[in-house]
């Protein structure tokens, strides 16, 4: 019998691109037991913008909370996205930061650790799988993930050769990563046909996103095609920018007579729970009905979920929501100056915010942020293709040229570690403290600052009540 698993996104990517990575531990915990009996493939809870969010908004420790889903997933694969020599931020990091981190993770629980490059530039993801193989143990799985995209540069044939360097390069499965939802029914057939065809019985797996409607047409031809692994999410929190539903894809390969190993009782428990927690964020306002809806000019501007939800929130502080249009249209014309980078994290954060500068100010390019710049600079790895040349003028000058961005990433000095130790001082209890700050410094201090001061209260309640 064809065997299709299931990989469940609800923890991670589908209230990611809901409502930007809101969702605190406490709000699941419960439910987590049951998780692990479902027969997922895996969970996908951690990585993306978890760790950033865990810090900066919900006031949590990231590594607590993955060890915590470990303790509570034992039987389940836990899984993680990683941003290759980005980690979990948006700039390159040393050698040693991202073999240190990757340590920790696997140390920590995870499991399955998807490794991508914005830019596909495959350079930037080899120290990673370097530091998978080096630390990995039974349950361990690297994953190779390209990021999809259309554009003049990105063909059927050029996803198959970067297939071919994925597996050559050693890692167990590969993981096309459509954020945006653009890849169409046509696109999936011909491209996971090519792409099964040249590396075997490798284990493949699809990533999409509703947010154009073409998902669930996708997801059919792709079964079709041979894939073996798909992503969903569980059917309340399915939808708009988020994932196609669990639910809905377990009933509609249980009629093609398709194994998923999925216990329906179980997923169907997981969703009632899940609706409540949805609907209080719905009433809050921190759902916004724009993450809920289908939206076919995303085909046009290659949106991916995170990145709208994020853009939603950032105009809606800002009082601009009347610009959302006018930023939206811009993001594809700043994407062609850039060389077409696929639009995923950090690359999509960085286009979009420089889409709605131009709109805001009123003249492209007269503010050009600082990741931009490092972009065009040839910090972040080599665009697709080349980059409009008055903005690399105007950024370069007209005698610059870019740098080589191994270079700098390659340098193992460890002066991170040791700068870190010593801002962090008493603060510091852990190599996870340590690469939390190194990762976010601001966020951090903050955050442990918070933590002993609560401690400290803690501690002076006690006495006081004995």
């Amino acid at each position: 019998m064809k065997k299709v698993q299931l990989t469940e996104t609800v923890l991670r990517d589908a209230q990611q691109s809901l409502m930007a990575t809101r969702l605190p531990y406490a709000d699941y915990a419960d439910i987590l037991a049951d998780m692990d009996k479902a027969g997922y493939y895996s969970i996908e809870c951690w990585g993306g913008a978890t760790f950033d969010s865990c810090l900066r908004y919900l006031n949590e420790d990231p590594w607590e909370r993955l060890r915590n889903l470990r303790k509570n997933l034992p039987n389940t694969r836990l899984q993680m996205l990683l941003r290759g020599q980005n980690l979990l931020g948006y700039k390159h990091y040393h050698d040693d930061v991202v073999e240190k981190f990757i340590e920790l993770s696997i140390k920590n629980g995870i499991d399955v650790i998807r490794i991508f490059d914005a830019l596909n530039d495959f350079r930037n993801i080899a120290t990673a799988l370097d530091s998978v193989n080096k630390y990995r143990n039974q349950r361990t799985v690297a994953s190779g993930c390209i990021s999809y995209t259309q554009s003049p540069v990105h063909t059927v044939e050029k996803y198959i050769e970067m297939c071919k360097e994925l597996k050559s390069m050693g890692f167990d499965t590969i993981c096309l990563k459509d954020m945006a939802g653009t890849m169409s029914p046509y696109e999936a057939e011909h491209l996971i046909k090519g792409i099964k065809d040249a590396i075997g019985d490798m284990t493949l797996i699809l990533h999409t996103h509703c947010t154009t409607g073409m998902a669930y047409m996708t997801l059919t031809k792709a079964i079709e095609s041979g894939i073996d692994v798909i992503d969903c999410a569980t059917s309340c929190f399915s939808g708009g920018t988020s994932q196609p539903a669990t639910e809905s894809m377990y009933y509609a390969l249980k009629q093609y007579g398709i194994e998923t190993g999925l216990d329906e009782d179980i997923i169907n428990k997981v969703n009632d729970f899940f609706k409540p927690v949805k609907q209080k964020y719905i009433d809050n306002g921190q759902i916004n009905p724009k993450s809920l809806a289908t939206d076919a000019q995303a085909l046009v501007y290659k949106v991916p979920g995170g990145m709208l939800s994020n853009m939603i929130a950032n105009l809606t502080d800002m009082h601009a929501m009347d610009k959302f249009d006018e930023a939206l249209a811009e993001i594809p014309k700043v994407r062609a100056d850039m060389g077409y980078p696929p639009l995923v994290t950090p690359l999509s954060q960085m286009v979009g915010n420089q889409a709605v500068t131009n709109v805001l100010i009123g003249e492209r390019y007269k503010n050009i942020s600082k990741e931009i710049k490092n972009y065009i600079k040839g910090e972040y790895g080599i665009a697709p293709a080349p980059i409009d040349p008055a903005l690399m003028e105007k950024v370069l000058g007209a005698d610059g040229s870019p740098v080589d961005c191994r270079e700098e990433d390659q340098k193992r000095t460890g002066e991170e570690f040791v700068a870190a130790r010593e801002a962090l001082g008493d603060l510091c209890r852990s190599e996870e403290d340590i690469m939390s700050y190194i990762c976010y410094p601001d966020q951090t201090l903050k955050f442990l600052k918070d933590r002993k001061a609560q401690e400290e209260n803690e501690a002076v309640y006690t006495i006081e009540a004995m």
